[in-house]
């Protein structure tokens, strides 16, 4: 008995969420695909030769540096 009982609740449980699902799609609210990034220009620092998006990069006179404290270092070096 209760087997049947287990049984009538999900098969109304899986009805349910049936119904709602095709109504979703009939009203068109079914998720819209998400365009992908355009690809950004990736960088070495010049101090450790970690690869980084040319937007995070922090620039200097000689290039491009990870941090401001490879920079630092790396122009100390050159000096």
């Amino acid at each position: 008995m209760k087997f049947l009982l287990v049984l009538a609740v999900v098969l109304v449980a899986f009805w349910v969420w049936r119904n709602n699902r095709s109504q979703d799609v009939d009203r068109g609210q079914a998720p819209a695909p998400r365009k992908p990034l355009p690809p950004v220009a990736m960088v070495a620092c010049l101090q450790c030769g970690a690869h980084l998006p040319e937007n995070e990069a922090i620039k200097g006179p000689r290039g491009a540096y990870c941090c401001a404290e490879h920079r630092a270092l790396h122009e100390r070096q050159d000096t």
